[in-house]
C-alpha cells in the first residue's frame, strides 16, 4: 500500500458474446466513485498498448485462422502486460480495479471452448499474473442465443469469436458453470437477461453485501433506506 490507503479489491465480469458485461462494468464503476471509492476501469484482451494491438490482432473478423495454443498465448501475453502495468499497480495505489474480463475467460473460451488442457492453462495464467485472484468474479450469464442475438443486432461490427459455431458458445457458457461450481466464494452468478438497471441493482447489493466494510457510503444508504 501507499500511505494509509489499503490496497484495493480486484473485480472481475465474465460471460459470453452479448452479456453486456462492458456497460456493466462502467455502470458499477460508477456507482463505486459515488460512494468514494477510487477506481480503474480496464479490459481484456487490452488495458495497456501492447494489449490493445494483441486485441486488434486476435479479434479482427475475417482475419486468417490462429491456432488455439497461439489464441492462448497471446491472451496470456496480453494479461501479463496488463497485471504488471495496470492491475497490480492499481491494486497497490488503494484504487479498486474493474476488469472486463481476466483468467476465467481463458479458462472458458481457449479450455472449454477450443478444447485446450486445463493445466497447460492454469500454468501459463500463473505465470502472467503470480496468481493474483479477483476478491470477486461476476458470472453474467445468459442463454447462447440471447447473447448472439444481441451480439448481432449491436452498432459494432462482430469479432472474430463472434462468429464461431454456436458448440463453441455453448461450450464456453459450459465452462463457465464449471468454474463457478469449483469456487462458489469468489463467484456470484447474475441473470444477464433482465433490463440493464435491474442487472445493475443485483450487482451493487452483492457487492454491498462483500465489501461492506470498505463501502462506508454505500452501508449507509443501505441502512437508510436510499440504496437499491
Amino acid at each position: 500500500m501507499r500511505g494509509d490507503r489499503p490496497r484495493g479489491r480486484f473485480i472481475t465480469l465474465e460471460g459470453g458474446e452479448g452479456a453486456g458485461k462492458s456497460t456493466q462494468a462502467r455502470l458499477l464503476g460508477e456507482r463505486l466513485l459515488a460512494a468514494g471509492v477510487p477506481v480503474v476501469l480496464t479490459r481484456e484482451p487490452g488495458g495497456t498498448p501492447a494489449g490493445e494491438r494483441i486485441r486488434a490482432l486476435l479479434l479482427a473478423p475475417g482475419e486468417a485462422p490462429i491456432t488455439p495454443q497461439t489464441e492462448a498465448l497471446l491472451m496470456t501475453a496480453a494479461r501479463a502486460e496488463h497485471v504488471a502495468r495496470v492491475i497490480e499497480p492499481a491494486l497497490d495505489a488503494g484504487s479498486w480495479v474493474i476488469s472486463d474480463r481476466y483468467v476465467d475467460s481463458t479458462f472458458a473460451y481457449q479450455g472449454g471452448g477450443r478444447g485446450l488442457p486445463l493445466r497447460h492453462l492454469q500454468q501459463a495464467q500463473e505465470l502472467a499474473t503470480h496468481g493474483l485472484i479477483p476478491d470477486l468474479t461476476l458470472l453474467l450469464d445468459l442463454p447462447v442465443e440471447i447473447g448472439l442475438r444481441r451480439r448481432m443486432g449491436a452498432m459494432e461490427e462482430p469479432n472474430r469469436l463472434d462468429a464461431e459455431a454456436r458448440t463453441f458458445h455453448e461450450s464456453v457458457r459450459t465452462s463457465y458453470h464449471s468454474l463457478v461450481a469449483a469456487d462458489r466464494v469468489r463467484w456470484h452468478v447474475v441473470d444477464a437477461t433482465q433490463e440493464v438497471d435491474r442487472i445493475a441493482a443485483a450487482i451493487w447489493q452483492e457487492m454491498v453485501r462483500r465489501f461492506a466494510a470498505w463501502l462506508p457510503l454505500a452501508r449507509d444508504q443501505i441502512v437508510s433506506g436510499t440504496g437499491t
